[in-house]
């Protein structure tokens, strides 16, 4: 299905602002790496730009600069522009991501952690990846459910995944007394032009299963202005009386419970 004109401008120009940006990204990660989170930033708030998203934040953020692991659902690949575009991040993603056309590229730029899913050692190896990255000062985010959802449920988390965090623990001279901060974060797309969809119409925008990648987009870009709802819960600080089992039980309850405030509208006891 053809894409009306005013679609076509937009993927013109994210096409033209991509193609100038990652030169420049490569540059500074190889120049300058300290400076290497500010032009993904750029480049999520362009494209939501040209997809037409609107953001629309509940809850409190972490604080500027704060390091810690940001636990997720996934609904969508769009996801990591909506994240992106908030603040200097680094995700995690599944190992085939990186042989995307363009996508791939997009996520070794960003300094995404992969895991290869196939490999048994490969839990162990993005837990210490992640590690270091936390005790260095950064943000990264997780999508503990480990794949992408259908818009209008919750997966279970996966608390092996979140065993990232006990790796940054061991760094340092007190690693007993330590702790990370986990922020439950629940994305959530509510609907179109401001008007609230229903369940048909956040399974419509969600990115799940096989779904192939160019007709959703198509999608988007037809829709032309799509809601979305990030939803900050309390941080959970896991380490000293925390487990990593017991973090992801209160992150999966916290997500859960704003899902549903965003569906029904109001906030749960």
């Amino acid at each position: 299905m053809s894409l009306p004109p005013g679609a076509l401008l937009r993927v013109a120009v994210f096409a033209a602002g991509t193609v100038a940006l990652l030169p420049v990204q490569w540059l500074v990660m190889r120049l300058a790496p300290a400076r290497a989170t500010a032009i993904p930033r750029l480049f999520h708030r362009m494209t939501l730009r040209c997809l037409g998203v609107r953001r629309r934040v509940r809850g409190t953020p972490p604080p500027k600069g704060a390091a810690g692991l940001i636990v997720s659902n996934h609904v969508s690949w769009l996801d990591i522009c909506v994240l992106g575009a908030e603040r200097p991040l680094s995700f995690v993603a599944k190992s085939e991501v990186a042989g995307w056309p363009v996508i791939g590229v997009l996520a070794k730029l960003q300094r995404t952690v992969f895991i290869d899913r196939s490999r048994r050692a490969a839990t162990a190896d993005v837990a210490a990846t992640m590690g270091e990255r936390l005790s260095a000062g950064e943000a990264v985010v997780l999508f503990a459910e480990g794949t992408t959802g259908d818009g209008t449920r919750i997966r279970p988390l996966r608390s092996s995944l979140l065993g990232a965090a006990h790796e940054a623990l061991g760094k340092g001279e007190s690693d007993a007394e330590a702790d990370v901060a986990v922020y439950p974060l629940t994305i959530s797309y509510t609907g179109f032009h401001g008007i609230a969809g229903g369940r048909f119409e956040r399974a419509a925008l969600a990115w799940y299963g096989d779904s192939p990648l160019v007709p959703h987009l198509q999608a988007i870009l037809r829709a032309g202005a799509i809601d979305v709802e990030l939803a900050w819960g309390e941080p959970i600080a896991m380490g000293r009386s925390t487990s990593r089992k017991e973090a992801t039980r209160r992150a999966q309850e916290t997500i859960r419970k704003a899902r549903q405030e965003t569906v029904s509208g109001r906030p749960l006891p």
